[in-house]
């Protein structure tokens, strides 16, 4: 807390000088990168605006891959790493790290757990679990030593120093050889942890997801820590150090005698639960405080891979200012307007300058602007632009359709109609459903499919985590009709009605589509 000071003091300091601030962080950061040749210098962020190009991942994957390669950098900074993530056209994408960057990442920590202090003060009492970025299984090659996957660094070296004292699962469990292995750890370390006062992880899934596994692992879990042995896991979990604790092996062990899990007796202290909580996981969160009604709740600020949106603060979710330079585009008028010409009720896409070297680089995120904090504007979560994401898998319509196209393929007898992400509103786990138009009985269409889907990086990582169920998949005789049935049911009207390769469907008009007989 007294480490997160200092920025906390800038962020309420400088909280009615939004353009001033973002000025300055404009200058600063075109100071430090390699700019492209323009017309004319770069001096205001007027000349800034007018001759650099709106940008995404495309526009920089060659320079990266060059620069992974030994070739010229984007920033003069100091290169920390490359952070793997999905894009919207690519399986997976590289993030450079510069120092720089995170120092911009850290400007928003300090002020948001200050906030988190100030709000749950019992914080400081207990230990935090703060969810270990996952790599999905088929990247876990990638995982070295020089924490690659360590959320930790993104924090100064002040404040890693002391969060190794506070947190209640090493990122060790990251190396597990599986992700089921890795959440069998993480979850004996919470267990072990009497002094456990906050969950923080990012999609309310996954905590479900921990909660669970308790009546099927409860058992083996309590052998670990009477022993302090992985027991048939050891091999999978050889770099990390199993926890020890038979006083918590009793305790877990006559929990589970009970038919409902008393989770306040099990972990006293939790005084704070944090996680995504708007647009698709807002059903998913309602359940997690549901399951833990006897702890605080937060939802999430908009925080991404390539830079941080919003922060949780004092109760509200405001710019994080004095991260990076913000830009947005007015989704009714197509407008690019800096952060301090924004209006109450704008919707909104974030576009951001960066440390990392990434120009006017779209996020591609749906905003409203909800209310101000002084001069900075607030933001709800609306979901996604171009794509869906039910659990933060990402998906967009180009790799639907990738997907769709290399299954039919395969298969014989039919053609791609739709991916369906059935959003089943927290009855049971969310997943893709395939429409196919002609006759594949038989076929399996939906592994197919599912492994297809497994190339991008957050949907492969959302199933191996248990968040997403399997796809499946339908062949029907009309496929536009069966997909025109499911939109009106959704509530569209049927003159207004087009075909999408990617489209997010409720349980409820799965349900009431007739053809559902079908499946």
């Amino acid at each position: 807390m007294l480490a997160c000071r200092k920025a906390d003091q800038r962020f309420r300091n400088e909280w009615l000088a939004l353009e001033k601030v973002q000025r300055k962080k404009l200058a600063t950061i075109l100071k430090q990168l390699h700019l492209p040749k323009t017309p004319q210098p770069i001096k205001t962020y007027e000349s800034f605006a007018a001759q650099m190009p709106i940008t995404r991942y495309g526009d920089w994957k060659t320079r990266i891959e060059k620069m992974r390669e030994g070739g010229d950098h984007l920033s003069r900074a100091k290169l920390v790493r490359y952070q793997p993530t999905s894009g919207s056209s690519e399986s997976i994408k590289f993030i450079p790290y510069y120092q720089d960057f995170l120092n911009e990442l850290d400007a928003a920590i300090g002020p948001w757990l200050s906030s988190m202090y100030r709000l749950h003060p019992k914080l400081k009492q207990g230990s935090h679990y703060w969810s270990i970025s996952w790599l999905p299984e088929s990247q876990r090659h990638l995982l070295t030593d020089s924490n690659l996957n360590d959320d930790s660094v993104l924090l100064d070296w002040g404040k890693r120093i002391l969060s190794q004292y506070t947190q209640a699962v090493p990122s060790d469990v990251a190396f597990a050889d599986s992700a089921d292995d890795a959440l069998f750890a993480t979850l004996c370390y919470l267990v072990a942890d009497a002094n456990l006062s906050m969950l923080s992880v990012w999609s309310p899934t996954f905590a479900l997801q921990l909660l669970d596994n308790m009546p099927a692992w409860g058992n083996d879990m309590v052998k670990v820590l009477s022993t302090g042995n992985w027991g048939s896991r050891q091999q999978s979990l050889s770099q990390v150090e199993a926890p020890k604790s038979r006083g918590r092996a009793r305790v877990l062990a006559r929990l589970l005698k009970s038919p409902v899990m008393d989770w306040q007796a099990l972990w006293p202290n939790l005084c704070l639960v944090s996680c995504w909580d708007t647009a698709g996981a807002k059903a998913w969160a309602q359940q997690l405080q549901a399951r833990l009604p006897f702890a605080g709740f937060e939802g999430k600020g908009l925080w991404a891979t390539e830079g941080v949106v919003s922060i949780p603060y004092n109760g509200h979710y405001p710019l994080a200012y004095q991260s990076h330079f913000y830009e947005f585009e007015n989704l009714k008028t197509g407008k690019i307007v800096p952060s301090w010409e924004l209006q109450l009720g704008d919707e909104v896409s974030p576009i951001l300058t960066t440390g990392s070297g990434l120009l006017r680089y779209c996020m591609d995120d749906h905003l409203v602007v909800s209310e101000f904090y002084g001069s900075l504007p607030c933001f709800t979560f609306k979901g996604r632009r171009f794509g869906v994401d039910l659990v933060g898998e990402k998906l967009d319509p180009s790799s639907a359709m990738n997907s769709l196209q290399r299954a039919a393929q395969t298969v014989q007898h039919c053609k791609p109609v739709s991916l369906l992400a059935i959003d089943t509103e927290g009855q049971a786990k969310p997943y893709y459903l395939a429409v196919f138009e002609g006759n594949a009985q038989n076929q399996p269409c939906a592994l197919y499919i599912d492994n297809y889907l497994k190339q991008n990086f957050h949907y492969e990582l959302a199933r191996n985590l248990g968040q997403l169920a399997p796809a499946q998949s339908i062949c029907v005789d009309d496929g536009w009709q069966y997909y025109k049935q499911l939109a009106m049911q959704s509530g569209m009207i049927e003159g207004n009605i087009k075909p999408e390769p990617l489209k997010k469907i409720h349980i409820n008009a799965l349900k009431n589509t007739s053809a559902l007989a079908e499946l």
